[in-house]
């Protein structure tokens, strides 16, 4: 039973659930039986009594009957008289007293003719009466005059091919009180038995199931605390294990979003406090500096202006990312051509190439049309190729592909970079909100660090495939797949 840290008794525990049930059952089952056997006992004590005698009957008609009334026969018909406490007479159809064994005594009905219902039974006229049926059988209860006892008396017509002979035998009945009394009282030993072991069974199983919740429920006090080192332990069981390893899994999630947490806080106040701090300052030197000088006054509201689109594309994708990931985002769908689409954002960036000093190559066909929103996936593709330029060094070479794949259903957008790479450990990570592979932010005025979080977030509610290969130095590849043109 589940006891608390104060030591008192749960009753709402499963440990005393459990035990309670068990203590039940087993009460339920001992009654049962006990109250069955009790109930039963007397027909069935008398139906074995009577098949007992029926037997010591077989055994005498051999020995007497089919042994010929031989010496031997008889002092066989004789033991097996003895051996199972009855007395037997027979008589033949005359009326003739041919055989008797008696091994009772006193107990012996046939020994005493004072009782007019054993007078009538031993008659000529009763034993033709009685035993006519047609089974040639007979058997009845009756009290021995006596000694009061009760007992049986059973009674067979032997048919032989010169003569017929009649054969009783008689055994007394055992108190039936007697014996119901000696199994109450086995019973009661029984029950107890059975309840001392089923409490105990309770307890172990209950202690087994029970055991792997209280450490699971220690832990997660742990957890609810922040305390991400819980461990969560599920013992034995299929589903205890399959909780703890639920439970291990969203500890290693929660502390890798509390990571991210502290990060995206660090992150968001670097990336807010650096344009308030240069919108702040360029306003007073316009205040205090520049102005009455146009020249002057331009550049800094210039600045001013950079930094304000900078923040409002930095609140813009910090919203947009909430809608995808709350779920609270519908999506236009269409058939676009995917091919126009990169030709179009290759043509917008074709300032911010210059300005890197890289090469872009474009491996497309004239069209491909895929069933999506086009302006999500737009954005997809140009977060891509923005990345790709700003960890492409200059002189180095950026390549966009898309083609129809051999299933024929899918299309592939592949943007591919030569610049550091990812090392294995940070890919898993990449697609998290302010993730970089260094673990370091720097704040860049073309980039507000959410493009692959906000990539995932559209692929997710498209359905659609991505993915990035890399390896340190060697470059990294962003790919999308989506499904060809939509059937109206």
């Amino acid at each position: 039973m589940e006891w608390g840290t104060n030591l008192k008794l749960d009753i709402h525990g499963i440990r005393f659930r459990f035990w309670l049930v068990f203590f039940a059952l087993a009460i339920g089952i001992t009654v049962f039986i006990g109250a069955l056997q009790t109930g039963l006992i007397r027909p069935y004590y008398r139906n074995s009594k009577i098949a007992s005698v029926r037997t010591v009957a077989d055994h005498l008609e051999d020995s007497l009957v089919e042994g010929r009334g031989t010496q031997e026969s008889v002092r066989e018909a004789l033991r097996e008289a003895v051996n199972n406490s009855v007395c037997v007479v027979m008589y033949n159809e005359n009326g003739t007293q041919v055989y008797d064994a008696d091994s009772l005594g006193a107990g012996c009905i046939f020994s005493s003719a004072r009782s007019q219902e054993i007078r009538t039974l031993l008659s000529r006229e009763g034993m033709q009466e009685i035993l006519s049926q047609e089974s040639g059988e007979y058997s009845v209860n009756m009290t021995n005059p006596s000694t009061g006892q009760e007992t049986i008396v059973y009674g067979r017509r032997i048919n032989q091919p010169l003569a017929t002979y009649y054969m009783f035998v008689n055994s007394p009945l055992e108190p039936v009180d007697s014996v119901v009394t000696f199994f109450t009282r086995q019973y009661v030993y029984y029950t107890l038995i059975a309840i001392t072991i089923a409490s105990l069974v309770a307890f172990y199983v209950s202690r087994t199931i029970t055991g792997p919740i209280v450490r699971m429920k220690k832990e997660a006090v742990k957890l609810s605390n922040a305390d991400y080192s819980a461990d969560f332990d599920g013992g034995a069981y299929t589903e205890t294990r399959e909780l703890a390893n639920t439970l291990n899994s969203a500890n290693e999630k929660l502390s890798r979003i509390d990571g991210l947490r502290r990060d995206l806080i660090a992150n968001v106040s670097h990336d807010i406090r650096t344009p308030l701090t240069d919108i702040q300052a360029y306003a007073e030197m316009i205040r205090d500096v520049s102005g009455d000088n146009p020249e002057k006054r331009k550049k800094h509201l210039d600045v001013i202006i950079r930094e304000t689109r900078y923040m409002n594309r930095l609140v813009n994708d910090m919203s947009e990312l909430s809608r995808l990931q709350t779920g609270n985002y519908e999506l236009n769908y269409s058939n676009m051509d995917i091919c126009e689409a990169i030709r179009d954002i290759v043509d917008m960036d074709q300032t911010l190439i210059k300005e890197a000093g890289i090469t872009l190559e474009v491996d497309i066909p004239e069209e491909l049309t895929v069933y999506a929103d086009e302006i999500k996936i737009s954005q997809v593709i140009a977060n891509y190729l923005s990345n790709a330029i700003k960890h492409t060094p200059p002189g180095k070479t950026v390549r966009v592909r898309a083609w129809l794949k051999d299933d024929e259903e899918t299309v592939r957008v592949e943007v591919a970079d030569e610049g550091e790479g990812i090392t294995q450990e940070d890919l898993p990570h990449i697609w998290d909100r302010y993730q970089k592979s260094s673990h370091s932010f720097s704040r860049s005025m073309t980039s507000t660090g959410l493009g692959l979080a906000i990539v995932k977030g559209i692929a997710d509610a498209h359905g659609a495939g991505y993915g990035v290969e890399s390896e340190p130095g060697e470059g990294s590849v962003f790919w999308l797949e989506l499904r060809k043109t939509h059937e109206d």
